[in-house]
């Protein structure tokens, strides 16, 4: 990439919901095929309207996203990761320009497409149908239920910018889109220009499912450094990149005096640890070289989480360096279109100076052992200058500071030889906070468990493969939609991914205080004190026509001894606080026989349901059961059941409807409380 004079197009970016093209300047990049060197396309973005970009997000696209619920706007992911997956081998052959080969490109492609569809499956399933979320108990101010709060998230007014980086174009604009198109934040998408080609074609398929509202999402292609100064507060900037750069955004007077919320994944040195429990030629063993070889072949070793450093008990220092100093040398580098090619090029030429200058300084406390120049490139019509051997260094020092510094991001891996656990623990956390660990061990002993509470703090990840999980792992590369992505110090201190935690970036959080009337209406989620609505019974009401608040209340019941003794036959549940007279009366909190807490549930359910065929489909789970007072033998119980919420099921010919249900004793008091989850038929 550089100041190259070409006739190649500009690669126009999306504002304000028109294609519109930057500038061309003498300065203005282009962009080259990693493999060839032809040129592709120019990225510019000036001359473009910024501040129109980022009102026009916080005044159509928030509004568009706020007014359908969590469930409606993950349907409408669901619908653009449908229409991705039907058109993604066009962005198969893309990659392949920007140095990516096949598998590569499914890490990027198939994996942004699936952590889309992961993040908006689980909200589906998992989040309201409501534009409130309310995520945790109840808290009950007034004992006479009439004045209480709810903690809950609700959708930040502003606008997401996302920063990409250059080595996953699909991956990093979907994983991010994700989770705040479902909180409700329209969304700026800035590639990196170096494979922003992919990107822009990813971005164009999107727009094109149509099913998104207008301003929900925009791209600008080139720089966009003047983004920042129209944000506020309101906002959000999500950042993949280089420390460096991360360091610079952050001293913005946007980050640092508006306090726009800024979360950053940034480098990680990371490392991989062989256990001292390994030996040589085990599974484990050959797992561990695999891993290690496995990180430096996957994008050239251009991802964030690929193993920097390789950390091995000191006295096989020379022997595990030497294996993989052999494996690496027999690497073939080239054409990663091709089957014979182990790993292609690096993004551009500018990344192999940068990478190679990173192995000069890795060099001053490290003994090179392979690499970094290619002896020979297949398929490749002379050298285009983007390919870097793969490389292996051995340290002389195992604290030499440069070695847990500098990250060579390409295909580069130091071995570090260590004394012990805790010295192995010492070293990986001089790297200064990281994406990933991982260790490789025979079995579960103290010295790998020390290890692993030793290696947590420093990481967002940490992998341990045993003779157990070695058929499973998932990689030490690998993140995964549901779990954390992020690391401490270094690593940025942020989270991109989490499963729905990664909509919390993107969310406000709040403690609403008020009647339970007003926090009914506010949430959409009936609260207890709420009005309710006796009528026909809510078992007989289909999906549609249910209403938050229909409620039955049914009872009392008397529950006998004979009640309790056919219980504990029927079940084989004979606990002597049911049982036995004596035993029962010496118990603390008893002081008597009391009722089996699942009869008084089995009992709650045979007051409140309609036996006949109706809507109701099936009841599919329990949440929040709390027991509140025993019920003896003479005590009547009756049950009230409210309808709390209700999911919907686009698509589907059922919905989710969550009931409140409180079982009290004749003096009133609550026996029990719980929220049951049923599936109800439309119609």
């Amino acid at each position: 990439m550089g100041a190259v004079q070409t006739d190649v197009s500009v690669l126009s970016s999306h504002v304000c919901d028109q294609w519109v093209t930057g500038e061309v300047r003498p300065a203005t990049p282009v962009v080259v095929d990693a493999v060839t060197g032809e040129p592709i396309a120019r990225v510019s973005a000036d001359g473009l309207d910024l501040a129109a970009a980022v009102a026009h997000a916080r005044d159509v696209g928030g509004p568009g996203l706020r007014a359908h619920t969590f469930t409606e706007r993950a349907a409408m992911l669901q619908e653009v990761v449908a229409a991705l997956n039907d058109a993604k081998d066009e962005l198969y052959e893309l990659s392949a320009r920007a140095g990516s080969s096949r598998s590569d490109a499914w890490g990027d492609v198939d994996g942004g497409i699936g952590t889309m569809a992961s993040i908006a499956s689980r909200a589906a399933r998992k989040l309201p149908d409501a534009h409130v979320w309310v995520d945790q108990d109840l808290v009950r101010l007034s004992r006479d239920d009439t004045f209480h709060a709810v903690q809950a998230q609700v959708a930040m007014p502003g606008v997401a910018v996302h920063v990409n980086a250059f080595n996953y174009p699909v991956w990093g604009m979907l994983e991010k889109f994700a989770p705040a198109l479902l909180a409700g934040m329209p969304c700026i998408a800035k590639p990196a220009p170096q494979a922003g080609f992919v990107a822009h074609r990813a971005f164009e398929m999107l727009v094109e499912v149509g099913v998104l509202p207008p301003g929900a999402v925009q791209l600008v292609m080139g720089g966009a450094v003047d983004l920042l100064a129209h944000l506020d507060h309101r906002d959000v900037l999500a950042f993949t990149g280089s420390a460096a750069t991360a360091r610079r955004l952050k001293a913005h007077p946007a980050i640092g005096e508006r306090n726009v919320r800024f979360n950053a994944e940034t480098d990680s040195v990371n490392a991989s640890v062989l256990a001292p429990d390994v030996p040589a030629g085990s599974d484990i063993h050959a797992a561990f070289l695999d891993e290690v070889v496995g990180q430096v072949t996957n994008k050239s070793g251009q991802r964030c989480t690929s193993i920097r450093r390789v950390l091995v008990p000191a006295d096989r220092l020379d022997e595990v360096s030497g294996e993989l100093a052999e494996r690496f040398g027999a690497l073939v580098l080239g054409d990663p279109r091709r089957d014979d090619v182990d790993l292609g090029p690096l993004v551009d030429a500018t990344q192999r100076e940068t990478v190679l200058a990173s192995i000069e300084r890795l060099a001053g406390g490290a003994d090179l052992l392979t690499g970094p120049d290619p002896t020979s490139l297949v398929g490749v019509d002379g050298d285009p200058g983007t390919f870097v051997a793969p490389t292996v260094l051995r340290a002389r020092d195992a604290r030499s500071a440069v070695v847990h510094d500098v990250e060579a991001f390409g295909p580069v891996v130091t071995v570090v030889g260590y004394d012990d656990a805790a010295d192995a623990a010492d070293l990986v956390a001089l790297g200064g906070g990281g994406l990933v660990a991982s260790v490789f061990a025979t079995g579960v002993t103290t010295e790998v468990v020390d290890l692993v509470r030793a290696l947590a703090p420093h990481h967002g990840r940490v992998l341990v493969v045993d003779e157990t999980a070695r058929r499973r792992q998932t990689g030490h590369g690998t993140p995964l939609a549901r779990l954390h992505h992020g690391g401490p110090g270094r690593a940025g201190g942020g989270s991109e991914l989490g499963g729905l935690d990664s909509l919390h970036h993107y969310l406000q959080r709040v403690a609403i205080q008020g009647s339970p009337e007003l926090l009914t209406a506010v949430t959409g989620r009936w609260v207890s004190g709420a009005p309710r609505h006796h009528g026909t019974h809510p078992f007989r009401t289909t999906f549609d026509a249910l209403e938050v608040g229909d409620s039955v209340t049914a009872g009392p019941r008397e529950i006998t001894r004979e009640d309790i003794d056919a219980f504990a036959d029927l079940t084989g549940d004979h606990f002597y606080a049911h049982t036995d007279e004596e035993a029962a009366a010496r118990n603390p909190l008893f002081g008597g026989i009391v009722a089996h807490g699942y009869l008084l549930l089995s009992v709650a359910a045979g007051l409140f349901v309609a036996p006949e065929e109706g809507p109701v489909l099936a009841n599919t789970g329990l949440d929040a059961l709390r027991f509140m007072k025993p019920v003896r033998p003479g005590d009547e119980v009756t049950v009230t059941l409210t309808c709390m919420g209700k999911a919907d099921r686009p698509g589907e010919e059922h919905g989710e409807v969550r009931w409140a249900v409180e079982l009290v004793d004749g003096d009133g008091d609550l026996a029990a409380v719980y929220e049951l989850l049923t599936m109800v038929a439309r119609a």
